[in-house]
C-alpha cells in the first residue's frame, strides 16, 4: 500500500492528490464543508473514526476514513437519523455500510456480500416515530406517565411564562406607539 502524506494548501494540489493519499483534517473538513470542531466531536460519538496522529495530534485520514465521515455526514445531515440512531447503524451494520453510503450507496442498499444484512429500509430516521403512532410492543409504564406528566406540566408553565411576556410585550408597544404617534391636539382658534 502506497501511503502519501501531503501538505501542500493549494487547491490545485489538492485535486491532484492521489485517492489513496491521507487527507488532513482541514482537507477533509473543507471536502465535507463542515467545521474541523465537529470532525473532532464526531471521533469522541463514532469509535469507528481513527485518523492516523502524527507528531503534534496532527490528524491523517486515511480513504475509508474519509468515505466513513461523508457516510456520516450524509445519514446525520441529509437523512436526518440521530447520533444515537448512526451508532446504531454503525453497531448493527458496521462501519463499511455506511462508508459505502459514502461513496454514493443508496442509504436503504444493502452492504457489501459478507457482511450483516440491514433490516428494511426505513423512511423515517432511526429513533423517531411517526407522530400519534407507537411500536406495536411498547405499553407506557408508570415512570413514562409520570414523565409524561412532568413534561405537560412543564409545558404548562412555560406556556403561562410566554402569555404573560406577550402581555408585557403588548403594553409595551401600546406605550411606544402613543410616544412615537401623539394624538393631534386641536388648534382650537
Amino acid at each position: 500500500m502506497n501511503l502519501e502524506f501531503h501538505t501542500g494548501d493549494t487547491e490545485a494540489e489538492l485535486d491532484s492528490k492521489s485517492p489513496d493519499a491521507f487527507r488532513t483534517i482541514s482537507e477533509v473538513a473543507e471536502d465535507l464543508d463542515i467545521p474541523q470542531h465537529v470532525l473532532r466531536f464526531w471521533e469522541t460519538r463514532f469509535n469507528q473514526i481513527k485518523p492516523l496522529k502524527r507528531g503534534g495530534g496532527r490528524r491523517y485520514y486515511r480513504p475509508d476514513d474519509v468515505a466513513l465521515l461523508k457516510g456520516i455526514r450524509r445519514l446525520l445531515y441529509g437523512e436526518g437519523y440521530t447520533i444515537k440512531g448512526l451508532q446504531r447503524i454503525l453497531k448493527e451494520q458496521g462501519p463499511r455500510h455506511v462508508q459505502a453510503i459514502g461513496r454514493g450507496a443508496p442509504v436503504g442498499a444493502p452492504p457489501a456480500a459478507g457482511g450483516p444484512q440491514p433490516g428494511p429500509p426505513r423512511s423515517m430516521p432511526v429513533d423517531i416515530e411517526p407522530a400519534g403512532e407507537a411500536p406495536p410492543s411498547w405499553q407506557p409504564d408508570a415512570a413514562d406517565m409520570a414523565q409524561q406528566a412532568r413534561q405537560a406540566a412543564q409545558d404548562r408553565d412555560d406556556l403561562a411564562v410566554l402569555a404573560a411576556a406577550l402581555a408585557e410585550l403588548t403594553e409595551c408597544q401600546r406605550v411606544l406607539r402613543g410616544v412615537l404617534q401623539p394624538e393631534a391636539v386641536g388648534d382650537g382658534a
